[in-house]
């Protein structure tokens, strides 16, 4: 059984194909662009589907597809009539029009209460509900129009079968979804404005919902939930770190942690019924690019890498912060900024780049430890993965093992392993996860980066700090 995992980025689309043993049979990639002004994002709701016609188009010329799967982001937007036809641009989920709808949501429910039923800790502009709310009482003749919402993959989905589903874990920031009672969340719903007639019959992952072309098509899960799938992070113990352009942490749990006024760590519905904690920094992959870039524009990441280690741990003294978008989790903060501190005529530009892979070192063993769980083992992805040093770093920092991964694509096969639980390819996502095949292993050395940590914390303690505090 030949199955396709697809994953539909912000501004890319990925898929790759596998067979019954998660070997990658062939795999493709399309760029696309958005429309941006301001706070607006938008595109057209049609590109989606021709861009996923487009692929399937060139994966199924070359071979024959028993099954697929897509893996979405979350929060963006498409509104049709009851045909199914669009009434304006889908709204992406990078959108940050809807602020005083947010604001209005926020001070009527209050965010602990919206926590305590949706997972999120904060009510901002990019949710599903604000958006709604907001085409509601700015685009009045289009909401006359509007009969019914859906995210990104249950557009695709519509495509492909005819079905108007959706899946719980996609739904977990539209703010509309009750996570502990696994349903829509009707007071949200009265407040904004929108019926349940107009939302998607909830699914859960891996469930086949149609078929197009003799393809069988089956639901996925969120983009982040995907990725930990294709990690083989499915259980309390494992979790995934993820170095980009951002970082980003997934945490299986049981339960929705204790709301807290100082908490901005968002708790999503999971896979398989549980949870998963999301704790992110904006600014990782991003900061040591920018670096080079800039300032050793002709050493490539890998000489960069061997230079680096050539460093002393502590970079004689060099401490960055990595707040070039502001810091987000464990201290939120949008008005912080990066900074190098320490630096005397003696420092290079090597002591400065190793002293930024040191401090997105020291943002995940911040972020662990303010999550405050066991962990036994961290998954490394993304191109921070690519680098020994950093893993090495990362290992020696927050004192665990780290794993790397063969398949970097982790979405993709999370996709297609919930395609293959869908059409009876296996009989579980456990199962499966059993097959997934890793890289590189790294274990906490001799290595003492305590002082390291302890001149991030300090420094981030008198930088860090939101105006007003």
């Amino acid at each position: 059984m030949k199955l396709l995992g697809i994953d539909f980025g912000t501004t890319s689309v990925k898929a790759q194909l596998f067979n019954e043993s998660l070997e990658v049979l062939d795999s493709c990639m399309l760029d696309y662009s958005l429309k941006s002004s301001g706070s607006t994002v938008e595109l057209e709701a049609e590109k989606y589907l021709s861009l996923l016609d487009t692929v399937i188009e060139k994966m199924s010329g070359k071979h024959k597809i028993d099954a697929l799967a897509i893996d979405t982001q979350c929060e963006t937007l498409i509104i049709t009539d009851e045909n199914g036809v669009p009434v304006r641009d889908a709204i992406v989920w990078l959108d940050n029009r809807a602020t005083e709808e947010a604001e209005l949501i926020e001070k009527h429910f209050t965010r602990k209460r919206v926590y305590e039923v949706t997972g999120q800790p904060e009510v901002t502009a990019t949710w599903p509900a604000c958006k709604l709310y907001w085409v509601k009482r700015n685009e009045p003749e289009i909401w006359a129009r509007a009969k019914r919402v859906f995210l990104l993959e249950d557009w695709l989905i519509w495509h492909l079968t005819g079905r108007f589903v959706t899946e719980k874990t996609l739904q977990s920031s539209s703010v509309y979804f009750d996570i502990v009672r696994s349903d829509w969340w009707s007071e949200m719903l009265d407040f904004i404005g929108v019926s349940r007639d107009m939302l998607p019959a909830l699914c859960d992952s891996g469930i086949a919902v149609g078929e197009y072309k003799g393809i069988r098509v089956v639901t996925s899960a969120m983009d982040q939930v995907a990725g930990a799938i294709g990690a083989g992070v499915i259980k309390k113990g494992v979790i995934s770190e993820m170095t980009g352009t951002t970082m980003a942490i997934y945490v299986p749990t049981d339960t929705v942690p204790d709301f807290s006024e100082d908490s901005f760590t968002p708790c999503h519905y999971s896979f398989d019924n549980s949870y998963c904690l999301l704790s992110w920094s904006p600014t990782a992959g991003m900061a040591l690019k920018w670096f080079r870039d800039g300032f050793l524009k002709d050493i490539s990441f890998a000489e960069l890498d061997s230079l680096a280690k050539d460093i002393p741990v502590g970079c004689d003294g060099v401490t960055f912060l990595p707040y070039l978008c502001g810091s987000t989790m464990p201290k939120y903060n949008p008005d912080a900024r990066g900074s190098f501190t320490g630096l005397t005529t003696e420092h290079t530009p090597i002591h400065m780049a190793r002293s930024i892979m040191e401090s997105v070192a020291c943002i995940l063993k911040s972020n662990l430890d303010a999550l405050g769980v066991e962990v036994d083992e961290i998954r490394v992805m993304g191109g921070g993965s690519k680098s020994p040093l950093w893993c090495q770093m990362k290992a020696d920092l927050t004192r665990k093992r780290l794993t790397t991964l063969k398949n970097s694509e982790t979405a993709c096969l999370g996709s297609a392993i919930l395609a293959g639980v869908g059409s009876g390819a296996f009989a579980s996502v456990e199962a499966a996860t059993e097959l997934i095949s890793t890289d590189k292993t790294y274990t906490p050395s001799d290595e003492d980066y305590t002082d390291v940590y302890n001149s991030f914390v300090k420094y981030d303690n008198i930088l860090n700090v939101r105006k007003g505090n």
